[in-house]
């Protein structure tokens, strides 16, 4: 059972901006044929929305662990999270970043939240995830780590 669950969904205003491929493709079509750049830019327009949508990645966390995309790590091995918004956060995912830490952010997204590594033999000493709802993420990571 989750007790946390977010999709990091592209914005729409990546959506409406990747719009440009359609005149971009006809462009290059419609000299040779029209129908043929139209349908063209239609249809690698809509592969790329498929795109940005199935390959959004999910934050989970449950009783046991918290799931960020396709890494994993038990809730026993991971200290008090922080969450960072604003100018700290765009510190934390520059000038502050640790060339080591286990990443999962999309630009799009501002928030982000720091889940250190108590585990010694992991190589990551934190996590920093972007999240829209970093203050909700931190405390059920906080509740969930102190009740396991």
């Amino acid at each position: 059972m989750d007790l946390y669950r977010e999709r990091l969904w592209a914005t729409p205003w990546l959506f409406i901006s990747t719009l440009l491929v359609i005149p971009a493709v006809m462009l290059v079509f419609a000299p040779i044929n029209f129908a043929v750049g139209v349908v063209l830019a239609i249809a690698i327009y809509v592969a790329f929305a498929i795109f940005l949508v199935a390959t959004a990645p999910v934050i989970r966390v449950t009783k046991e662990e918290l799931v960020a995309g396709h890494a994993r790590i038990p809730l026993g091995l991971v200290g008090e999270p922080t969450a960072f918004r604003g100018d700290d956060a765009t510190l934390e995912r520059g000038r502050r970043l640790d060339a080591r830490a286990w990443l999962l952010i999309r630009g799009w997204i501002k928030p982000v939240v720091k889940v250190p590594v108590v585990d010694q033999d992991d190589p990551a000493p934190y996590w920093l995830l972007s999240t829209r709802n970093p203050d909700q993420l931190v405390r059920v990571l906080d509740e969930a780590r102190l009740s396991s």
